[in-house]
């Protein structure tokens, strides 16, 4: 029998594969490598550009919440002058009140009554004053009342002084309503 040493050929074919499947490893290892670099770089540029996105944005916002700042101080300082304007035309609209007001106070007075004190808060008068007698004081609670700028006079008040033996006055407080006549340049 002839004796065949196949082993070298057989040796030789492994030790080719071998060197085969390491190549392709370090190859496989190579690429990987590479994808995971090129993922990298990729993945922290997309970051990078989100971020800077992000800055931007907030930069704007910040502008935008700086406008909207004086958007809402222009509106309140238009607010305060639109209330400004209007109390200025209701005095200017009112002035010519106050001058009626106080002839129909004149006008109203009767003979042997004076006023003291005239004090006005919102439409109510305060009125204190003196009298010759209580019929005085009757007689202007019925002017005040016959008047179109006045309503319901009420009487608080009415003290009898006496300042000396002959003279005798009655110390008064009334409070009436100013009302407005429908039409106040008729009304005298």
């Amino acid at each position: 029998m002839a004796r065949i040493n196949l082993l070298p050929w057989r040796e030789e074919l492994r030790e080719e594969r071998r060197k085969r499947f390491l190549t392709a490893m370090v190859a496989v290892l190579v690429v990987t490598v590479g994808v995971v670099l090129f993922a990298d770089q990729y993945i922290s540029g997309a970051i990078d550009r989100q971020t800077a996105r992000n800055d931007y944005v907030s930069k704007q916002i910040a502008v935008l919440d700086e406008r909207i700042k004086q958007i809402s101080d222009l509106k309140a300082r238009r607010q305060e002058l639109v209330e400004r304007m209007r109390i200025i035309q209701d005095l200017q609209g009112n002035r010519p009140i106050s001058g009626r007001i106080f002839d129909q106070l004149a006008r109203t007075l009767p003979d042997g009554v004076y006023f003291t004190d005239v004090k006005m808060f919102d439409k109510t008068l305060s009125i204190s004053g003196a009298a010759e007698s209580n019929n005085r004081v009757s007689d202007l609670m019925r002017n005040l009342d016959a008047s179109d700028w006045f309503d319901a006079p009420s009487l608080t008040e009415v003290k009898a002084t006496t300042a000396g033996a002959v003279d005798q006055a009655n110390v008064f407080q009334l409070t009436v309503r100013q009302t407005q006549p429908a039409d106040p340049e008729g009304a005298k």
